[in-house]
Parts: C-alpha cells; sequence; structure tokens
C-alpha cells in the first residue's frame, strides 16, 4: 500500500501505437509502475524513444493507456467524470519540451497564463491580472511583459512562460518532459534551478523526465531508469548513480562524460531493437555482456536489491540520506533502507553479478 503521502500512482502502464504501412504495433510503454509521494521529485531517464514523453502524457492524461490505471490524490483519473475529473486535472500539469511550440504565438503572454485560470474558472475576471503578473514573478518575469508575445523571447524565457503556465491552478504534481533539452546549455542551469527552487517554495511534487543524466542527478530524490518500454531500474538517485545494479544502467553512466575521468566502459553493442518486434525475456538481452540463462525467455520483475554505498564517485560533497519511508527508495514503495545501504529494485536476473563486477 502507498503511504498516505502518496499524490500519484501509476500501476502497470501498457500504451502501443500502430506503426502503419501494415507493420504492426509499437510498444511504447509495457508494465510500468511508479509513485511520487507530495513535494518530491522522481526522475525518468533513458535513451530516445525508450517511453518516456509517452509515459508523460498518460500521467497528465493527454495519452490513454490501454491498460493500467492512474490515481491522483487517490482517485482513478481514467473513471472520474465531470467536476471530479476537472479538479484531478487540477492537480496534474505538463511543462512541454519545446518553448516554441507549445505556446500559442496569437496569444499575448498574459492571455497564455491566464488561459488556465480561465478555463478552471479558480479567479474571477477582477483578479486574474494580478495572478498572472504574480505567477509571472514567481519565475522571474517582469510584469510588463504581459502584452508581448512568445515569438519576442528567448527559448529560457518562453520556458519559464510555460512553467507559469503550469503552476497557474496550484498543482501538486508538475510533469517536466525534457524541460532544457531544447535550450542552450547556458541556459539550463537557469531554467534547472528554477525548477528545484520553485518545488521548495511550493512544495509542487516534480516528475522530470530526461535523457541527461546530470541534470536528473542534481534535481531529482529518486530515478527510474527506461530500456524499451520497460522499467530496467529505480532507487535513490545517489544508490542508483553510485551502485547501479542493470548493466543498462551502468552502461548509461559509464557513457556520461566526466571531468577528470578516463572512459574505460565500452558501449553496449549493437542497436537497440525494434520497439514493433521487442526481444522476448530481458529486453536488454540481446546487448548485454552478462546475459545468460533465462535472460532470453523469461522477463525479470522488478525485485529489490540492497546495496551498500561508497562515497560518491562523481559529484563533490553528495550524500545519500537516510531513507525510512518506503515510498522514497524506488517508485513501487518498496522496503526501506537504513544509513549505510540503500535498497533500489532492479529487472535483471543477474543484479547481484552486475554489482560484484560494475561496468566502467
Amino acid at each position: 500500500m502507498p503511504p498516505d503521502d502518496t499524490i500519484l500512482v501509476a500501476t502497470e502502464l501498457r500504451r502501443t501505437f500502430r506503426a502503419g504501412l501494415g507493420r504492426g504495433r509499437v510498444s511504447a510503454v509495457d508494465g510500468v509502475s511508479l509513485s511520487v509521494a507530495a513535494g518530491e521529485s522522481l526522475g525518468i531517464v533513458g535513451e530516445s524513444g525508450c517511453g518516456k514523453s509517452t509515459l508523460a502524457r498518460m500521467l497528465v492524461g493527454l495519452e490513454h493507456p490501454d491498460s493500467g490505471s492512474i490515481t491522483v490524490a487517490g482517485r482513478d483519473l481514467a473513471t472520474a467524470r465531470g467536476r471530479h475529473r476537472r479538479d484531478l486535472r487540477r492537480k496534474i500539469q505538463m511543462v512541454f519540451q519545446d518553448p516554441y511550440t507549445s505556446l500559442d504565438p496569437r496569444l499575448t503572454v498574459g492571455d497564455i497564463v491566464a488561459e488556465p485560470l480561465t478555463v478552471h474558472r479558480t479567479v474571477d475576471r477582477a483578479g486574474r491580472a494580478d495572478r498572472v503578473v504574480e505567477l509571472l514573478e514567481l519565475v522571474g518575469l517582469p510584469a510588463d511583459v504581459v502584452s508581448r508575445y512568445p515569438h519576442q523571447f528567448s527559448g529560457g524565457q518562453r520556458q519559464r512562460i510555460g512553467i507559469a503556465r503550469a503552476l497557474a491552478l496550484e498543482p501538486s504534481v508538475l510533469v517536466c518532459d525534457e524541460p532544457v533539452s531544447a535550450l542552450d546549455m547556458s541556459v539550463q542551469a537557469q531554467v534547472v534551478n528554477l525548477l528545484r527552487d520553485l518545488q521548495q517554495r511550493t512544495g509542487v511534487a516534480l516528475v522530470f523526465i530526461a535523457h541527461d543524466l546530470s541534470v536528473v542527478r542534481h534535481v531529482c530524490d529518486r530515478v527510474a531508469v527506461m530500456y524499451l518500454g520497460r522499467l530496467a531500474e529505480s532507487g535513490d538517485t545517489d544508490a542508483v548513480y553510485d551502485a547501479p545494479a542493470h548493466p543498462y544502467t551502468q552502461a548509461l553512466l559509464a557513457a556520461a562524460p566526466v571531468i577528470g575521468r578516463r572512459r574505460t566502459a565500452r558501449p553496449p553493442a549493437g542497436e537497440p531493437p525494434s520497439p514493433i518486434a521487442p526481444p522476448p525475456g530481458c529486453r536488454f538481452h540481446p546487448r548485454c555482456p552478462l546475459a545468460a540463462g533465462p535472460c532470453d525467455t523469461d522477463r525479470p520483475d522488478l525485485r529489490t536489491v540492497p546495496v551498500e554505498l561508497t562515497p560518491p564517485r562523481s559529484t563533490a560533497g553528495s550524500h545519500l540520506p537516510a531513507r525510512s519511508d518506503p515510498a522514497r527508495s524506488d517508485p513501487a514503495g518498496t522496503d526501506a533502507a537504513g544509513p549505510d545501504e540503500a535498497r533500489h529494485r532492479v529487472a535483471c536476473h543477474h543484479a547481484e553479478q552486475a554489482l560484484a563486477a560494475p561496468a566502467g
């Protein structure tokens, strides 16, 4: 059972799409479960095409899962109707990846930020302008931008406008779908720091989707790693980064550049299999150096693996906080960890072997 402060729970989500031209169906998300507690941040990482954005769109109701359930504040999003569904939609909002296409170019900034207030009728007409100015100042924009149009702003400023719009309804969860990937490197840090500051000031929970591993470590309390539509590993961020127990997670981290470190690990052999015809068993087994035995026939379930952490290898001053709440240990809510070890969940038949001889 999720703890009382869990605000978002997704259970066994599945979503497929037609591939077109009679080529079958693409399995974008296959059996993903996760949970997010009030005020915490969960990162979801993986290569392009692994299903991260499809998962994000399902969480906010923009895509309907083929099966599985999503509950927000204890209510099922799929079965809610009328006023109840509207109330749930207010609790979970989204920041989109591309700030250039997610804002209507025909509307002024004031109208863009005010749109959720108008649709949900949370503020009367007289108070709407003041609320818009308050939201813009919250994200670091002056009040005089309300009459300007999106094309008059830089990418980073547009993303701030998108964040202000997402916060207009005071959501409990903010789903950020690669919010900095379309921005210049110099602007990315500003937006990331803004999101962290907003989380601390408003108490909103974050689901932060990214392929930049360094950004996720900077922002998130927990992390879930996806590969070909499935979760490969999940747990406390420092635990997953400092003691990855899945060969795919190890390969991702080994491929990430670190100043002062020679790259000794090789990337996985071959290309990712097609999501139209994913391999049986563990989906990573065609590229995995540890593949043997049941890997090519039996799908591995997420299971709890205890790991002892050494001091962090890549981030000075980072530490693993003691966890007593199961919801903070991994998205599905597992056994609590003590201060000297972290328990995280891994979908791998050979997790113990991977931990004994980590890649890189």
